[in-house]
């Protein structure tokens, strides 16, 4: 995909300076480079490193110029020939060698390199991204075979690209020659300027033959990325800095991108205006509307920029846009976040070269919340190819739409692609429970709830409602950590696996209360959870952790010298009867005997053991009963007899 889709020019130039030591045809090169006649500059260049000159910097602007075409074999090329005089280069360099070499499919090598653009690169999200999903290939692998792909019969032999559906009719940008000798050639990609086109969709998602979009948003320049509002009135498009026949251009004279919008009076399209958070100085582009059309996202490298480009988004209000808003590090890299498209299941998809892919640009897809981007995931190699893919769009009900790309086997250098997505790729999840008491089972609405990753960030907080409920979008298959808190309980923080398929993760929480009212009768173990004291199988010794539950039991003794108790042992119906009423009473006699030689009077004890003859559930002797059912009937109980 050609650059002027991506607007990274001004990123180009960075690396566009220095000093050179070649003559003539270099310099030449150098000037056809800085002014991103790029297809000249290239010519030059390689002529010169044919001749055997071998420089850094030489190898560099090959490098890159390549790049920033997505002729990523040549590019490799290049960037090969720089790494063999130098392996000490800006971390940047690894990045592009990595992502070219994914292009020639030298996977491994390009993993190399994306090692040690890591090492260099310190704190890239890039790299970070890569580190944590060094698998990333088999997740591309898992995520394909999901599409049904098709030309989508309307590709000239130029670059055809970004697609719009309203009314039954497609809307896309071409750089076709019309026979319209006004239309310029752009120096960088030696095609014609692209204007917009149309053509008619029929019910079985099949397009006529493309026209130009007859109306006054075709210009001289460069016009693509199309978006209607539902009504039809009002288009977003994105142009080059070009309005009422004046060129805009930046503090470094170049002429960059800008979001306009134009309205549909007598059948007209006029009144084109650019939005006011355009500025000469950086680059807006490929807009996209929420199906509320509230939320305008598109891409930028405005100040603030995590990368080369990121997405963002702006609130419309009564034809009035708010401060656009980064959508931030989860979604944009210092790479290339571009062409977004929201949908109504609260689905973002984007282009991408800093999230892991086959090379190029990939396209992506997250799930947007109120939290921002989550479980971003690469669409697959149905969709993907090692080369630029791009400007994603669907339709929810019918689960068909389009895409651009520059992959091999094309008629051009873009060309749209028409699919049929036929299996989901979003893992959907609900992370949801019950609040309660931990002694009395009583439901506690109003508990505070936060939501952690498993680093202990912060990722959502919330309340259980009046039913004791509570509930969080997560992403599947991931570990969490979620916090319980409420006035007189001690807060619970415990550890939760969200499940890995589509559906809810179901986790209760038992609260245990900090303060505890009792009076006599009432069983001293609820106040702490305690519903047994745990024995080895056939034994009747204290363990370790049914110590830990006595200990709190002790301290309530030594607080309280007054208070009885009457310690009750009960077994469940598995075992004869006899050895049930047997074990039970040891296993009585042995707690009293814990706390008796821990300082407890015997006179304030008392106890036995019940076996089975008092079941709480219908689990009885041939009854068959699941394990958690059967645990309930083995309990103990410390019964209060004084105060």
């Amino acid at each position: 995909m050609k650059n002027y889709k991506l607007f990274c020019i001004t990123i180009i130039s960075v690396f566009s300076l220095g000093s050179y030591a070649q003559v003539g045809k270099v310099n030449s090169g150098d000037k056809k480079y800085d002014n991103y006649a790029y297809i000249d500059a290239i010519k030059t260049y390689e002529r010169v490193a044919e001749k055997g000159y071998k420089s850094e910097d030489l190898f560099k602007k090959l490098g890159n110029a390549y790049y920033f075409n997505s002729n990523f074999d040549k590019a490799a090329k290049w960037y090969g020939e720089l790494f063999a005089m130098n392996t000490l280069l800006e971390a940047e360099y690894y990045y592009r060698y990595a992502q070219s070499l994914k292009s020639e499919g030298e996977t491994a090598k390009a993993n190399q390199m994306l090692d040690l653009f890591n090492e260099r690169s310190k704190n890239d999200v890039r790299g970070k991204l890569y580190e944590k999903d060094r698998d990333y290939l088999e997740k591309i692998k898992a995520n394909s075979g999901r599409y049904k792909i098709e030309d989508a019969g309307i590709n000239s032999k130029y670059s055809d690209y970004g697609t719009f559906i309203h009314n039954n009719t497609v809307y896309f940008a071409s750089a076709r020659d019309t026979g319209n000798f006004s239309q310029r050639k752009h120096t960088w990609t030696g095609e014609h300027f692209t204007n917009l086109y149309e053509a008619n969709l029929d019910q079985d998602f099949n397009l006529n033959a493309p026209k130009v979009f007859k109306s006054k948003i075709n210009s001289k320049f460069h016009e693509s990325t199309p978006v209607f509002t539902k009504d039809g009135k009002t288009v977003y498009f994105t142009r080059n800095n070009y309005n009422n026949g004046k060129k805009g251009k930046s503090d470094y004279k170049i002429t960059l991108l800008k979001i306009y919008k134009a309205t549909l009076e007598n059948n007209e399209w006029t009144n084109i205006t650019e939005l006011p958070f355009n500025s000469d100085n950086y680059s807006t582009a490929h807009p996209a509307l929420s199906p509320d059309e509230k939320t305008l996202y598109f891409a930028s490298d405005m100040p603030g920029t995590y990368g080369q480009s990121d997405i963002y988004k702006v609130s419309i209000n009564d034809d009035k846009f708010g401060t656009p808003e980064n959508l931030g590090p989860k979604i944009n890299t210092e790479g290339k976040e571009t062409f977004p498209y929201v949908t109504s299941d609260n689905e973002i998809y984007f282009a991408s070269d800093g999230h892991p892919g086959l090379g190029g640009l990939d396209i992506f897809v997250g799930k947007l919340g109120q939290d921002g981007v989550s479980n971003i995931q690469n669409v697959g190699a149905d969709i993907n190819s090692p080369q630029d893919d791009f400007a994603f769009i669907i339709d929810v009900s019918s689960r068909k739409g389009f895409f651009s790309s520059n992959k091999n086997g094309g008629k051009g250098s873009d060309d749209i692609y028409k699919f049929q997505e036929t299996k989901g790729i979003l893992c959907v999840q609900e992370l949801n429970g019950l609040i309660t008491n931990a002694a009395t089972r009583e439901i506690l609405p109003n508990t505070k709830l936060s939501l952690y990753d498993s680093q202990h960030n912060l990722i959502s907080t919330g309340s259980s409602d009046p039913k004791g409920n509570y509930t969080f979008a997560v992403d599947c298959g991931k570990n969490y950590i979620i916090r319980a808190e409420k006035e007189k309980y001690a807060t619970r923080e415990e550890t939760v696996t969200v499940l890995k398929e589509n559906g809810k993760t179901y986790f209760p929480i038992a609260m245990e209360s900090s303060e505890c009212q009792v009076v006599i009768g009432d069983d001293l173990g609820k106040c702490f959870g305690i519903t047994n004291i745990y024995f080895d199988l056939d034994k009747s010794n204290i363990r370790t952790e049914a110590a830990l539950d006595l200990e709190k039991i002790l301290d309530v003794l030594n607080q309280y010298p007054s208070m009885k108790l009457d310690i009750r042992s009960h077994t469940d119906s598995r075992a004869s009867y006899k050895y049930n009423e047997t074990l039970s009473d040891k296993r009585a006699k042995s707690t009293i005997q814990w706390l008796i030689k821990n300082g407890v009077s015997s006179e304030r004890l008392t106890g036995k053991g019940y076996g089975e003859s008092q079941l709480i559930n219908r689990c009885a002797d041939g009854v068959k009963c699941s394990e958690e059912e059967h645990q309930m009937n083995r309990r103990s109980e410390f019964i209060i007899t004084a105060l």
